[in-house]
């Protein structure tokens, strides 16, 4: 059977006018002309034959069949922008829930965002930070990019990107940079050393790489995250050790020097996500992540 609907476009018109209390604010709403809009109504009241509004004054007022088609209307155009609402947002892409450490998000994914969404323009990014253990089951997560050691989780399908690289890494401003300066790793056995409770095998992972004996190590001041650590370290307040893609970037604007590269620790920096996931985004930003961390790969020791 035929629909005997009227306009749609003359029912918005109504709608607006009706709800708004005015033919000008309607319009203005639809962006048309008033005259638009009076033409629309005018429509609507010879197709039904009789009038929706009765002028009071300078005023409008609805008339009975007036009211009874504002209430109609009214709840149908709001139940059509909630159906339309909804299916747009079905319709999006869900961002793609990411975990990592918050010194890995503010020294390494950070700085790569904008690069991220030009070459990976349809991925939409929700960065979430996880300090200490990750849950096995990644609550509310679609993947976790982890700098750690293995074994990893047996319900985890991993993406291996990259080795850590780890070295020690001091600033100019160091008071003693200077007596540093053209010394062999050794002589760091003199030095009172910055480190931090996250990564507590960092410095016997790299005496050990060195032919040193990590129990000769000093260990000075400690701070809870690497990040913290870091930026201790481009402060000039002592040697720090440092995974070398997250000062990179201090390198290459000279905020730190590495004197003694960097060299393989047990670490890797990996992608995590569930057991039997499919989704394609994953395997789309771990390659990404892969030729990032590829392209930054650590040279020999940096200039002093």
């Amino acid at each position: 059977m035929a629909r005997t609907l009227p306009s749609l476009n003359a029912l918005h018109a109504f709608e607006s006018a009706a709800r708004l209390g005015s033919v000008t604010r309607a319009a203005g709403e639809l962006h048309v002309t008033h005259g638009a809009v009076s033409r629309q109504i005018k429509a609507l009241e010879a197709e039904l034959g009789q009038p929706l509004f009765a002028r009071h004054g300078r005023g409008l007022a609805l008339t009975h069949a007036g009211l009874r088609l504002r209430d109609a209307t009214g709840t149908a155009f709001q139940q059509l922008e909630a159906s339309w609402s909804s299916l747009r947002r079905d319709s999006a892409p869900s961002a793609l829930v990411l975990g990592c450490p918050g010194s890995v998000l503010a020294r390494w994914v950070i700085p790569r965002l904008p690069r991220l969404a030009v070459e990976l323009p349809g991925l939409n990014l929700h960065l979430v930070v996880n300090e200490g253990e990750f849950d096995p089951a990644l609550a509310g997560l679609d993947a976790a990019l982890l700098l750690a050691e293995p074994p990893f989780h047996q319900g985890w399908q991993v993406q291996e990107l990259a080795t850590e690289s780890i070295g020690p890494v001091v600033s100019p401003r160091y008071a003693g940079f200077a007596s540093l300066r053209g010394q062999p790793p050794a002589a760091l056995l003199e030095e009172s050393l910055l480190h931090t409770s996250s990564r507590p095998q960092a410095w016997p992972a790299w005496a050990s790489a060195n032919a040193l004996e990590p129990g000769s190590l000093d260990l000075g001041a400690g701070f809870e995250h690497l990040y913290y650590l870091l930026e201790a370290a481009v402060a000039g307040l002592g040697v720090a050790i440092a995974p070398q893609p997250l000062v990179s970037a201090d390198l290459a604007a000279g905020r730190l020097v590495a004197p003694w590269g960097f060299v393989q620790a047990p670490g890797r920096w990996v992608l995590c996500c569930r057991r039997g996931s499919v989704d394609g985004r994953i395997t789309l930003l771990g390659e990404w992540l892969q030729r990032e961390l590829s392209a930054s790969q650590p040279a020999g020791p940096t200039a002093a």
